[in-house]
């Protein structure tokens, strides 16, 4: 018999259509999902300012974490993936005042873009509850 899954959506069209969850949950672990910089309102969030785009980022993968029964205090590795890697340290700044006592283990990568040319920074976040 197979781990249990919980399926995490967002309420995103795109989440169907492409085929994705915006985080899986399976037995204590959970993945979640690229996460872009998305406003409330549909609209990207903190226009050119990669500290506010992280900080949402964090705010929308925390907010399915939470749907999955987890925490930040859970997450054991994040991956921020950035457009221009000369501007880390400001996502690294959104993310140490998230995780300065987690500590979970993280990468920083550049990619050349992403779905919305407005987008500067994209999160994934794994945790392990208990």
């Amino acid at each position: 018999m197979g781990v249990e899954r919980q399926i995490v959506a967002s309420g995103s069209p795109l989440e169907p259509r492409i085929g994705f969850s915006r985080a899986v949950r399976a037995g204590n672990q959970v993945a979640v999902a690229g996460t872009a910089p998305i406003a409330e309102n549909g609209s990207t969030a903190a226009p050119g300012d990669v500290h506010g785009q992280t900080v949402r980022c964090f705010e929308i993968a925390e907010r399915a974490l939470a749907e999955a029964g987890a925490s930040l205090g859970d997450v054991v590795r994040t991956r921020i993936m950035l457009t221009d890697i000369a501007r880390w340290e400001e996502a690294a700044r959104a993310h140490g005042e998230l995780f300065a006592e987690v500590r979970p283990a993280c990468t920083f990568v550049e990619v050349s873009r992403f779905v919305d040319p407005e987008w500067l920074v994209e999160v994934e976040v794994d945790a392990v509850i208990g």
